[in-house]
């Protein structure tokens, strides 16, 4: 695809190029050239404009609508002024008593794109993604409702209007038309025209315009989401269920793998699950290629954290296909207990969930391996490997699935091939057809964290009816929360720290600010702390073993070179995670105590003021 003006062009010393023969054909069908007025604006404006050779063929012309080639029967495109870097005089014979068509088009590539209704923004820097595709228009296409969003996006469910289908349109908007952000974009889009498997997402076209800043995604529209359908109340998967879910899982991965694309954000929210039970690999905005042997490094900071291999954490920049499979290990393991099974808040608490449950690798590990992070990570006393103790329930096949996946070391993880010819695919019971997966209701993960939220207002709701009453009942109680809760029966908890009182404060070891709390005494444990009841048998001798205990009083400050950070390694080298622990916690409960002391001073403040007035 092209124009007539960016075909077997040769340039002279002036940039003037001729292109007679194709003027030629093109003349000999029409003796006239469409006219367009400019737009006013002089960002996105083109024109065209046709110059007879005996009127002064030197004027000059910002576009011309042209056929591209015989095929098209005399349709017209329109070729888009390019920025003046690009601009280049080229001149065609219009077979016309000398007369000459002038026009300025970009290099022949981004002129055919141009030509094809991109935007330049998206030409110029992601030609390769787009190349042979041609843009849809917006208004083809009606926006229903808002179904997902992210850091960069939002998901809609839409209407085609052409074919009536329902799809979703993933809308990306770019910042001052940043080229890195479209160079990012182009990735994915690029990735995606790579796959085609019926348990990957298909991308079905992109819509854009000349004049737009923003760039849809369309896909097949899905259902549910495996997040949505597993925190659905009342929904409890059989076994039969789990391995037909996993199974379509595999060997979507496995076709990425195999065409060298990591994921690298393996999660339920981007499993999609439609009403037949297909279940698509989705959302590959943080994927990426790699070879074995490349010597490129890649970020860790990929992967959602409850679902982030440990060698991501400890800053590995050199990774395959193992890191998926970890994120593998922990779906298959959530699918069972129906929660996350390792919600950690920060990269070091997950850090710690991981060895409490998986274990610490061996010394050979820590001595071969140079991860960045390595020394900040290695715990002082090795933790030992409860994973098979805590799913001690599951069936042997299960199990054995499970401890591959979950190894900390990547290398004695299993890869999506091997997984899928392991038993727990060919022993009793077997997959289950997808036509006999039960029908749900549309069920995404957008949609439990509304349910999570409304629920959570209406128990606030509840307790405000406790007023005061209870605030003065938990002054005088100063009830300690446990840290980590297995279950609602579960009375396991690990060893709390016991504080000097002081008047008009509680004491406490929650992580909670106080402003969540809804003026309640007793503080309840946030989502993220909960884990499944399987593990409270983990839990509870985990905590005798460790007996993690805060002796510090909480009005001791830390000198400010040792203030604790929130994200990414916290211990100095040397340090460990035990001692690391304590120092997050104490220094938690002094943020919490200060905050109230500040909200008392406050209060006191206004009393004063109010009985002055009066």
């Amino acid at each position: 695809m092209g124009c007539i003006c960016s075909k077997g062009a040769a340039e002279d010393e002036e940039g003037v190029v001729y292109h007679r023969e194709k003027a030629n054909e093109y003349w000999n069908k029409s003796s006239s050239v469409q006219l367009i007025a400019p737009l006013p604006s002089n960002k996105d404006d083109f024109s065209h404009k046709a110059v007879d050779g005996s009127s002064g063929g030197g004027r000059r012309a910002s576009g011309l609508i042209v056929p591209i080639d015989d095929s098209h029967d005399g349709k017209t495109v329109i070729v888009e002024r390019p920025s003046r870097s690009q601009r280049g005089r080229r001149v065609s014979d219009n077979g016309k008593g000398g007369g000459l068509i002038i026009s300025n088009v970009p290099r022949s590539a981004e002129a055919e794109l141009i030509a094809a209704g991109w935007p330049y923004w998206l030409t110029s820097v992601a030609g390769e993604a787009i190349k042979g595709w041609v843009p849809r228009r917006a208004d083809s296409f009606e926006k229903l409702d808002k179904i997902g969003q992210g850091t960069y996006s939002i998901v809609y469910k839409a209407r085609d209007l052409e074919t009536g289908k329902i799809v979703a349109m993933k809308k990306v908007r770019f910042a001052n038309m940043d080229p890195e952000s479209v160079r990012f974009m182009a990735r994915e889009i690029n990735i995606l025209r790579k796959l085609d498997h019926p348990n990957v997402m298909k991308l079905q076209c992109l819509v854009t315009s000349k004049l737009s800043g923003s760039l849809h995604l369309v896909f097949e529209y899905m259902e549910h989401d495996l997040s949505g359908l597993a925190l659905r109340p009342g929904v409890k998967f059989t076994e039969p269920q789990i391995k037909c879910f996993m199974k379509q899982l595999l060997c979507g991965l496995e076709h990425c793998h195999s065409r060298g694309i990591l994921h690298r954000d393996i999660k339920g929210s981007n499993l999609l699950v439609n009403n037949d039970g297909v279940l698509k690999i989705g959302d590959f905005g943080l994927a990426s290629f790699y070879k074995p042997d490349q010597d490129q490094p890649l970020t860790s900071r990929v992967v959602t954290l409850w679902y982030r291999a440990p060698e991501l954490l400890l800053g590995s920049t050199e990774y395959g296909p193992a890191i998926d499979l970890w994120s593998v290990g922990c779906i298959l393991a959530e699918l069972f207990v129906c929660k996350p099974i390792m919600p950690g808040r920060t990269e070091v608490e997950q850090m710690h969930k991981i060895f409490k449950l998986c274990g610490s690798p061996s010394e050979e590990f820590w001595n071969t391996t140079k991860f960045p992070q390595a020394t900040s990570y290695k715990p002082q006393h090795p933790y030992k490997r409860v994973l098979l103790e805590t799913f001690k329930n599951l069936s042997s096949s299960s199990l054995d699935l499970l401890d591959k996946l979950l190894s900390v070391e990547p290398e004695k993880r299993c890869s999506a091939s091997s997984t899928l010819l392991s038993e727990f695919f060919t022993t009793e019971p077997l997959p289950c057809h997808i036509s006999s997966l039960p029908k749900y209701p549309p069920s995404k993960e957008l949609d439990a964290k509304v349910r999570d939220e409304e629920a959570k207002r209406k128990k606030a709701e509840a307790v405000k009816w406790r007023g005061h009453e209870s605030v003065r009942r938990g002054l005088r109680d100063s009830k300690v929360t446990p840290e980590f809760i297995a279950s609602g029966n579960s009375n396991v908890s690990l060893t709390t720290p016991s504080f000097k009182k002081e008047k008009r404060f509680t004491d406490t070891n929650s992580v909670i600010h106080p402003s969540s709390r809804s003026n309640v005494g007793e503080v309840k444990p946030s989502r993220s702390n909960n884990v499944p009841a399987t593990m409270g048998d983990y839990l509870a001798s985990s905590s005798q073993k460790e007996n993690i205990v805060s002796r510090a009083p909480a009005t001791t400050y830390m000198r400010k070179k040792n203030r604790m950070h929130y994200s990414g390694p916290l211990m100095p080298p040397g340090g460990n995670i035990e001692d690391m622990m304590k120092e997050h916690e104490r220094r938690i409960q002094e943020a919490v105590r200060k905050s109230r002391l500040e909200k008392s001073a406050t209060k006191k403040n206004k009393d004063i003021s109010v009985k002055a007035c009066a």
